[in-house]
């Protein structure tokens, strides 16, 4: 994957190339992060290059692995079901190449957006009680998140995005969310850009994530010029194990 940035690779190595390894057949491996937090004490990713599994060395136990190594992710997912172990749904992960990071910087077309601040509450506030509850719930756009940017169409606030840092690390979380009516306008892919460029602006390397079968949201990563990283899956946070 050497063509998203260090950033991105440094991250994810930090919770999948631990040093502690139960098993691997190159193109599947399992690795043991004591560091993992509860809410990620199991995680699978799924890459071009092959997948992944990171767990804590308590679920390790759960799961029989050192007793018993797979040497699969077909085996690694039956040991789970096995085990009574459920995630939640995969992510889609997306990032910018740095390829495409440099043409972002230098974008200048992205229309009627501009950072938001404290002095956009009202119209954050008439934003937020024309959406739906699921869809807010669903985008987590916050006006006091590190960073909000919101698109206007005759000066209403139709869409906003926001990112906020990401597991202690220099990767940013973006959530978005345009308002129905004003879908499919381009509101939202140039939304995206001018939050992303300044992240990159500032150091921080944005990340887009979303769920698999949200193909709206698929399309508009693509759009804005991400690239597919991976599939991310993680324990659920409903998960009694």
């Amino acid at each position: 994957m050497t063509w998203f940035s260090a950033t991105v690779q440094d991250y994810w190595q930090s919770q999948f190339c631990c040093p502690e390894g139960l098993q691997g057949n190159g193109g599947f491996s399992v690795r043991l992060n004591p560091e993992l937090e509860d809410e990620s004490r199991l995680m699978l990713l799924q890459t071009p290059g092959g997948s992944q599994a990171a767990l804590t060395p308590a679920m390790a136990q759960i799961m029989g692995l050192p007793e018993a190594p797979v040497a699969t992710e077909a085996e690694f997912l039956a040991r789970v079901a096995r085990a009574g172990i459920t995630f939640n749904g995969a992510d889609h992960v997306f990032y910018f190449p740095r390829q495409c990071q440099a043409e972002l910087l230098g974008d200048d077309a992205l229309g009627d957006t501009r950072a938001l601040s404290a002095s956009d509450e009202q119209a954050f506030t008439g934003f937020q009680s024309s959406a739906s509850e699921e869809d807010l719930d669903n985008a987590y756009v916050e006006l006091d998140h590190w960073a909000v940017f919101g698109a206007f169409d005759e000066g209403r606030l139709v869409a906003a995005a926001s990112l906020y840092p990401w597991d202690e690390s220099r990767l940013a979380d973006l959530g978005v969310l345009t308002l129905e009516p004003f879908r499919g306008r381009g509101h939202a892919r140039r939304l995206v850009r001018a939050i992303c460029r300044h992240a990159l602006e500032q150091g921080q390397e944005p990340q887009y994530r979303c769920q698999t079968d949200n193909l709206a949201s698929v399309a508009l990563a693509r759009a804005a010029g991400l690239a597919l990283f991976g599939q991310w899956w993680a324990v659920s946070a409903d998960c009694e194990v």
